[in-house]
């Protein structure tokens, strides 16, 4: 894949850049992971959008390092046996929530018409690499087993993210082919974090001035890997892996002013070139973060668009 990044950003993420910029936030370096998880939570950049599903409830379940909540969101289509989406939120493995990407999931419901379930894993520094990741897998057991009441069929499972989540997204799908457990019928990443974005030229060019920034990478990754060992791991960084056949098929989505434009396009290279059916769509004119972008007073036609590409991709896929 060769991704493009137009000669600005779209006028409307410029207008998003330059408000930004005048709310003098702290980058997350600056403050701790307590702060920042709430200043996150605090600095949506949309109000949620007006999407109203049949229905939305939160589930404790058991997983691997005490209780994990999740929410279900049932967009009330008809029939027993509906492909599945699972998600986990971006915030780079240390900040972000359910209700953060509350907006993401009810969109993606709504328009898929598929049930979805999003997962609010573990965070780093209090659940470091591999914490979050085994959290998603105990979700992913959980979807399975639950999916007569989920109304959902097992054998179409959806896992999908951004960002952060994305790479986790990417790292369970591996860690199921290798290791064994629910299939994964299809991944849906969105400007995934799947390996080592400083040695590519979207870092570069990309690494100030558009949201999301090195400082704030080099504080994620601190946070999240207790060794430096940890980075070169697979089901961490899949773009690492040697072998990447069998894995299920893909939608990569990339934005061109986004320091991780590269890696998901070289993952999106290294799938196809293993075998994996792959569907690649990159947002020349777009930022890091602007799949979230999708009610006022930052509703981006970019975003629908992006939405309606990977929707496609799914049902091409699974129906």
């Amino acid at each position: 894949m060769t991704p493009s990044r137009s000669d600005e950003p779209h006028p409307d993420v410029q207008a998003f850049l330059e408000l930004y910029k005048s709310l003098d936030t702290p980058e997350f370096s600056e403050i701790s992971p307590v702060e920042a998880r709430q200043m996150f939570e605090e600095m949506r950049v949309t109000d949620e959008p007006d999407i109203e599903l049949a229905s939305v409830e939160d589930h404790t379940i058991d997983g691997p390092h005490g209780d994990l909540v999740v929410r279900s969101y049932d967009p009330g289509t008809q029939g027993e046996d509906r492909p599945l989406i699972l998600y986990f939120h971006g915030g780079g493995w240390v900040v972000g929530s359910v209700d953060t990407h509350d907006g993401v999931c009810r969109k993606l419901a709504n328009d898929t018409g598929y049930p979805v379930v999003s997962v609010d894993y573990g965070l780093a520094p209090d659940h470091p690499f591999p914490e979050g990741l085994e959290d998603c897998y105990a979700a992913l057991e959980w979807v399975a087993e639950e999916a007569d009441e989920l109304r959902a069929d097992p054998d179409r499972i959806i896992v999908g993210g951004d960002s952060a989540g994305g790479g986790l997204a990417a790292g369970l799908s591996l860690l199921v082919r290798d290791q064994g457990g629910p299939d994964i019928a299809y991944q849906l990443l969105i400007y995934p974090s799947v390996g080592d974005a400083p040695a590519t030229e979207a870092y570069e060019e990309n690494k100030e001035g558009y949201f999301l920034t090195e400082a704030d990478m080099e504080w994620f990754r601190d946070h999240y890997f207790e060794t430096e060992i940890e980075m070169g791991n697979i089901y961490a960084f899949p773009l690492f892996a040697a072998d990447l056949s069998g894995l299920p098929p893909a939608t990569v989505l990339t934005a061109g002013f986004d320091p991780l434009r590269d890696i998901g396009a070289n993952y999106a290279d290294r799938l196809e070139d293993a075998g994996v059916p792959v569907e690649y769509h990159n947002y020349d004119d777009m930022i890091h973060g602007f799949f979230s972008m999708i009610s006022d007073p930052i509703d981006l036609d970019r975003a629908h668009e992006a939405y309606e590409a990977a929707v496609a991709d799914m049902r091409a896929e699974l129906e």
